[in-house]
């Protein structure tokens, strides 16, 4: 599929009607006879032991696939029609999208008797959420850098956009167009979710004289093998979640959400319409939004957790992080995601097309 066609297909993803979803069937049956679910989602998003608790429990077995962005994720479900999964994890602002394509299953809150613990506010933070979607985690996208290997403290997105010279091919940015050319009008003093085309002609300009810098557009992995851990990379788009991961690892990575601000993002967990094991993916689905696992899933990603009751639980570091809950300030020069108009998600994806050349 070429780069021209996927930027037609996403584009249209806001305005296809709605299809009629799969009616529940006998749970698909995995490699050792056992029903399976198929998660899409983020490469190490979970807690694995939450995850052998709930199969054991359930005598089942979940196998995941990953993607590597947002846009990867588009690009996945695009091409199959939202089928072959049952589970879906769906930033908030696809979330719509998704719902207009008919490939996510309305909410049956009567099967989910642990929805009751997730906060209101993050349930109805974007349209459609809170009839198809269970939150999951929620942060913000910033920079994540090595003080040590960076000539001065970061604190503004020109500092990655027009990076110091000596930051030549130090640099890795998100995979993702939205994201991407989103800051780049955020650091020239627009909304993220500014239309103004004019703007994003400025914006294409910023991201082609930052192309020499990066490294990479590949999304920062947060193993020991990380680059930004060997110092191949100094400054990376990140989300914050994982800059603490990376800063457990080596205390010279910081995290800054910078003075422009940022967008804030919500991740939930959705079942698939097409989805053949539906009774048991909303099982999985309570079983995460329990506040104990909340709470561990939490701990483990150094994600702020939309659970109430898990909050409680949670130590007073933890909840104080301004990391990990961004204080008010940030909050208030930051933006959640909103639906564009088709041409001009045509033209965000169209420039980073032209990046990535």
């Amino acid at each position: 599929m070429t780069d021209a066609l996927k930027a037609f297909l996403l584009a249209l993803l806001i305005a296809v009607p709605v299809r009629v979803g799969a009616v529940d069937a006998a749970p698909s049956p995995g490699k050792e006879g056992l029903p399976e679910l198929v998660f899409l989602t983020w490469a190490d998003y979970m807690d694995p032991a939450l995850v052998q608790a709930f199969e054991q429990t359930h005598g089942a077995r979940v196998r995941f696939v990953y993607f590597e962005s947002d846009d990867d994720r588009n690009d996945i479900l695009v091409e199959r029609d939202g089928r072959g999964y049952d589970l879906i994890m769906v930033n908030g602002i696809m979330l719509e999208s998704y719902v207009r394509r008919g490939w996510l299953e309305p909410l049956r809150e009567a099967e989910l008797p642990n929805l009751g613990h997730i906060d209101r506010r993050w349930r109805e933070a974007l349209p459609k959420a809170s009839g198809y979607g269970v939150p999951y985690t929620w942060g913000s996208v910033g920079i994540a850098y090595r003080k040590d290997l960076v000539p001065s403290p970061v604190t503004s997105w020109m500092q990655i956009f027009l990076p110091h010279e000596s930051l030549r091919g130090r640099i890795a940015m998100i995979k993702n167009a939205r994201d991407t050319v989103g800051l780049a009008l955020k650091a020239l003093g627009h909304s993220a979710n500014s239309e103004d085309l004019a703007a994003h002609r400025d914006a294409e300009q910023l991201l082609l004289g930052q192309r020499p810098f990066v490294r990479s557009y590949t999304y920062i992995s947060v193993d020991e093998d990380s680059a930004l851990l060997s110092g191949e990379v100094a400054m990376a788009m990140a989300y914050n979640g994982d800059a603490l991961v990376l800063k457990e690892k080596n205390a010279a990575v910081e995290y800054v959400v910078p003075e422009e601000g940022s967008t804030l993002w919500v991740d939930y967990l959705t079942v698939a319409a097409e989805s053949s094991s539906k009774e048991l993916a909303w099982k999985f689905v309570d079983f995460l939004a329990r506040p104990e696992s909340a709470v561990r899933t939490a701990r483990l990603l150094y994600y702020a957790t939309p659970n109430r009751t898990a909050e409680k639980l949670l130590p007073a570091d933890f909840l104080s992080d301004p990391t990990i809950y961004p204080p008010k300030n940030v909050i208030a020069r930051s933006e959640f995601e909103a639906r564009l108009a088709p041409r001009v998600l045509k033209a965000r994806n169209t420039i980073f097309a032209r990046v990535l050349q």
